[in-house]
Order: structure tokens, then C-alpha cells, then sequence
């Protein structure tokens, strides 16, 4: 069995393990930033084609203490690079470091680099490497003089955010992974209706659709690990058709997304038919002002301009005040991720929940207005 770590966003954590257990892995351990669990080298394949909100998911090779650059050095030394890292690998490293005596990342760095490469010569009996083959990022990341050596099964450059789906992106974007967070924090399941009334380039109405039609969201794009020759390649092969499998054909087109913008609605269309939705998804270039609730018992999701991205307080406390002037219907939930403190003054009505989330670096809080469930038939 192999150790595995899926990464989160702060505040995301539970979301991540929900979706790691609902995968089937085993051994689900949650800490700050981390999920880890434990599979076969199947479960590389799958959780990296599967999970939505994690960021990446890593290979965990070992965790010691390390409080000096000679016990850093040893330990790292000691480990089984050979296991994944081929003779011909090219492999780099990055480092962080939080609240640990070895604060220097250039230096942790450093030192992880020449560890593995003597611990390679060692074990393949080779003082020059051509470096030519398979590609494999190791992250060190030490907390508390706790050092933590994983290789990045994901791929540098490739976080799970990635889908593939949007050619370009708008100004501060949601990451697709933090929209789809956003949508299992809410009270939407597919079959009820779904609006995201300042959408953007449509992130939170492409994941809520691809979650209903159970669209896997690294389905058609590829990760470093995929090049490693120890997961041969039926592995993803079989995952991908398990996958494809499992697709909704029909889900039903409950999916609502409006902006004041025309070319992010232009933007919006074609990233959701490149995500294999836009069938699902009804777009629309509308003033929040002007916009008309598409139903009853509906679930609303935003993540409103804010702060610079929109202008002037005066802008935005007058989009907030719009905002709850259009869904005073009780009937409806809404949530909003929004780093403005003073929303719900704006808003005109204080919240029934909030969270705190990182939207990127930016805190922000997560405010949730319930409205009515649905009668039951």
C-alpha cells in the first residue's frame, strides 16, 4: 500500500476527506492543508482523476525530525528514491518551511537535491545521470522541525484546478477547485436549480453542472505521474474508463448563469463546452438589477466583484444592496464568497452561517442565507 496525501486549501479539509472517502481509500487522516490515506498505485490514477476540491495529490516517500541541515541530509539520504526516481529521471525540488529551525528554503533545497542524487549514485552505482526520462517534483516541506519528503504525482505547473476547460482566463478568476468546494458547502444537489447571477467566466455553474452529469473533473487532461513507468499504463487506462462509465447523460439542465459582461458570457459558453456541459447551462448577459429567479427552491452561488476587481466601495455596496434586493424570496438559498467585511450591511440581511476561506491569498468568508427546502412531494 502506498501513503498518499491529497492537499487543500485551509477551511477545505473536511470537503476533500468526504470526497477521499466517498473514492473508497482507506486510513483517511486530516491535518491542517492535508488529507492523507492510503492505496495501490490505482488509487494514484483515481484520486487525480476524481477529486474536485483537492489541490494536488502527493506520493508520500517519508517524514522525520530534522532540526539541523546534517539530520535533514541523513534521513533524506536514507529514503527509497530508487523506488520511483529511474536512472534516467529528472527530477527538481521545492521546499517550505513553517516554524522550523532550517527557515532557509534555498538551503532545505539544496541539501534534499544532493541527498537524493548520492542516494541515486548509491543505488545505481553511477556517478552522472542524463536526466532525460520520466519527470518527478519533490516537495520538502518542514513544520515545526518536522520535515516531510513527497514526490508530486499531480505535476508541477498542473494543480488539480487545471480541468482543461478554460482556454484563458479573466481577471482574478476562481480556481475551479474552490468553486466546487463552494457548491458541497451549499445545500444544492443536482435536480434542484443552480444560478450563479455574476458568473464570470461560468467556474461555479460548469462545476455544479459536471458534478450533476458526474463528469470526473481530470477526466481528459494528463499528470506527471503518468509518465512513470512504475504505473504501467492500463492503470489510467482503466481509470479513465471507469470514469467515462459513470457519466449522468441525463442530467437535467437546471443551470442558470448571468453577467453584466458579454465577453464573459462569451468566455463562459465556450469553457463550458469544452467542459461537455454547455447543453446543461443557460447563459445570459443581464444587469444583476434586471435579473429575473428562474424558479422556486433554488440555490444561488456567487463570488461577486470585490475590493479593486470592481473599483469603488460605492460600486460594490450598491451590487451587494442589488443583490439582496433580487433574492428577498424566501424560497431561495444563497451563498456568497466575499472578502468585503461590511456585505451583509449592504446586503440587507445578516447571515445565517459564514465560514472562513482563502480564496487564493485573499481571506475571505463564506456568508450563507438559508431559504426554504423544497415540500416534499
Amino acid at each position: 500500500m502506498l501513503n498518499l496525501t491529497a492537499t487543500a486549501a485551509f477551511g477545505l479539509e473536511a470537503v476533500v476527506k468526504r470526497e477521499a472517502a466517498s473514492l473508497g481509500f482507506k486510513d483517511i487522516a486530516v491535518s491542517d492543508g492535508r488529507i492523507d490515506f492510503t492505496g495501490g498505485v490505482e488509487a494514484i490514477a483515481k484520486a487525480n482523476i476524481h477529486l474536485r476540491s483537492a489541490d494536488r495529490v502527493l506520493l508520500r516517500v517519508g517524514e522525520f525530525s530534522a532540526s539541523s541541515f546534517d539530520e535533514l541530509f541523513e534521513n533524506t539520504n536514507k529514503l527509497p528514491w530508487e523506488h520511483w526516481i529511474t536512472r534516467d529521471g529528472k527530477f527538481t525540488v521545492t521546499a517550505k518551511s513553517v516554524r522550523s529551525a532550517l527557515f532557509s528554503v534555498p538551503d532545505v533545497q539544496s541539501i534534499v537535491k544532493k541527498a537524493v542524487v548520492e542516494a541515486l549514485k548509491r543505488k545505481y552505482s553511477a556517478n552522472w545521470f542524463t536526466e532525460d526520462g520520466p519527470e518527478y517534483t519533490i516537495q520538502a516541506s518542514l513544520l515545526k522541525d518536522v520535515a516531510a519528503l513527497t514526490i508530486d504525482t499531480t505535476g508541477a505547473g498542473r494543480g488539480l484546478h487545471k480541468r482543461g476547460y478554460r482556454p484563458k482566463a479573466l481577471t482574478a478568476p476562481l480556481k475551479e477547485t474552490l468553486a466546487s468546494a463552494l457548491i458541497a458547502l451549499s445545500y444544492w444537489k443536482p435536480g434542484r436549480i443552480f444560478l450563479d447571477p455574476v458568473c464570470g467566466s461560468g467556474t461555479l455553474a460548469i462545476e455544479a453542472a459536471m458534478i450533476a452529469a458526474n463528469i470526473a473533473p481530470g477526466l481528459t487532461r494528463n499528470f506527471a505521474s503518468e509518465g512513470w513507468p512504475q504505473i504501467e499504463g492500463r492503470v489510467w487506462k482503466d481509470a479513465r474508463a471507469a470514469a467515462y462509465a459513470m457519466i449522468n447523460t441525463a442530467a437535467e439542465p437546471l443551470f442558470f448563469a448571468s453577467d453584466i459582461d458579454s465577453d464573459a458570457i462569451g468566455l463562459a459558453r465556450v469553457c463550458a463546452d469544452k467542459a461537455g456541459v454547455g447543453e446543461y447551462i443557460r447563459f445570459e448577459t443581464r444587469a444583476l438589477k434586471d435579473l429575473i429567479l428562474p424558479g422556486d427552491y433554488g440555490v444561488a452561488i456567487a463570488n461577486p466583484p470585490y475590493g479593486e476587481r470592481l473599483g469603488s466601495v460605492k460600486e460594490v455596496e450598491q451590487l451587494y444592496a442589488e443583490m439582496g434586493r433580487v433574492f428577498k424570496n424566501n424560497t431561495w438559498s444563497v451563498y456568497v464568497l466575499t472578502a468585503d467585511e461590511f456585505f451583509e450591511s449592504s446586503f440587507g440581511r445578516k447571515a445565517d452561517a459564514k465560514r472562513k476561506l482563502f480564496n487564493g491569498m485573499i481571506k475571505a468568508d463564506y456568508y450563507q442565507f438559508h431559504g426554504k427546502r423544497p415540500e416534499k412531494p
